[in-house]
């Protein structure tokens, strides 16, 4: 009589995934506890919390919330998926730093498009981050001020005494005006921003007031009620202020509940350019591709490979008859190639260049 076999079954490996219903909530999970401790150890366990500031805590974790929405549903595309892979892999590149600078801190790509542009996406850009690096340590109580007897002011951060400071010294004022200063390069990039948009035809085309109008509306009514706020408080003697404190709340409470669905999401976006500049100037350093018309170098080999990939995956097939794939050709040869299957006209056999195709802009 045969015994009877018994089945074992293999242990499945086990992860912090497996406690989560999916990313999001792993993502939303990780860190609003982290938010907790970090706000734990700024508090001096939970002993100095500004009360006047919970609004804008809510409204920070609901923007959190809405960037983990937005980032990775954005994150599950296939071409994000190879940029990001391959991007953390590259990411301590030699010139990183000198991407990241150009990308994030001086804005080189948009200076080539005109000064004016520039300016003024310094000013909001630049105004943005000075504010935030401003609020969000206050919101969450990493850091606040406590007053000495004797005309000093202590900056505490993360609970430990960091600084005592002359409360009428250089470094109080442009501590208490930080905000302000922030806001005046706000509403400046902002009304240059408006200004060309409004006198620009082609801008006025192709804008709309949702997408590209509102948004700059609300950075303008976030910077004008803060400055407000300042003149109550010093000419007016506080006049109104507690009224203009709950429109100002509210004004950045809409603002970051809006902003991971709207234009300014490219905000917190903006870092994975650095991470798509790295993957294309490393893969371009070793093997460029071939047109397979003209001849011409015009991307990384790793690059069409995986453009050829993620077309796979999504079950479009380029492959022509005359035995090549469409993303082997150059744009300006795939454009005419494109019009010779229309035609019927060996356009893309024409060694003629188009004239605009270095255009910058």
């Amino acid at each position: 009589m045969q015994s009877s076999t018994i089945s074992t079954h293999k242990k499945q490996e086990r992860s912090i995934n497996d406690a989560f219903a999916s990313h999001f909530a792993k993502s939303m999970f990780l860190t609003i506890t982290g938010i907790a401790i970090l706000v734990f150890i700024g508090t001096r366990m939970f002993t100095h919390i500004d009360l006047n500031l919970y609004g804008y805590m809510v409204g920070t974790i609901t923007f959190i919330g809405g960037f983990f929405y937005r980032f990775i549903a954005w994150g599950e595309r296939p071409p994000t998926k190879i940029i990001i892979k391959k991007g953390l892999k590259l990411l301590f590149r030699k010139n990183t730093a000198k991407t990241a600078v150009s990308h994030l801190g001086i804005y080189d790509f948009i200076r080539n498009r005109g000064i004016y542009r520039w300016v003024q996406h310094i000013l909001i850009g630049w105004g943005c981050v000075l504010a935030l690096l401003v609020t969000f340590p206050l919101v969450f109580s990493w850091m606040y001020f406590t007053m000495d007897g004797n005309g000093y002011y202590t900056v505490v951060v993360m609970g430990m005494d960091l600084v005592r400071i002359k409360a009428d010294g250089i470094i109080a004022w442009f501590s208490y005006n930080a905000l302000n200063i922030s806001a005046i390069m706000v509403i400046s990039g902002v009304c240059m921003a408006l200004s060309r948009r409004l006198k620009n035809m082609q801008a006025r085309a192709e804008q709309k007031f949702i997408y590209d109008f509102l948004p700059l509306y609300l950075l303008l009514l976030i910077s004008v009620t803060g400055l407000l706020l300042t003149v109550q408080n010093i000419f007016l003697h506080g006049w109104m202020q507690p009224q203009m404190s709950l429109i100002h709340q509210f004004s950045v409470i809409v603002t970051l509940i809006y902003m991971p669905f709207g234009k300014l999401a490219h905000i917190p976006f903006r870092p994975m350019s650095v991470f798509a500049r790295n993957y294309r100037e490393h893969y371009g350093e070793q093997h460029m591709k071939e047109c397979k018309v003209c001849g011409d170098k015009f991307v990384s080999v790793e690059q069409s490979n995986d453009v050829r990939e993620v077309l796979g995956v999504n079950d479009m097939n380029f492959d022509m008859q005359d035995g090549f794939n469409l993303a082997e050709l150059c744009l300006p040869c795939r454009r005419k190639y494109r019009i010779s299957r229309f035609s019927g006209i060996p356009t893309h056999q024409v060694k003629v260049k188009e004239a605009n195709q270095n255009a910058r802009g």
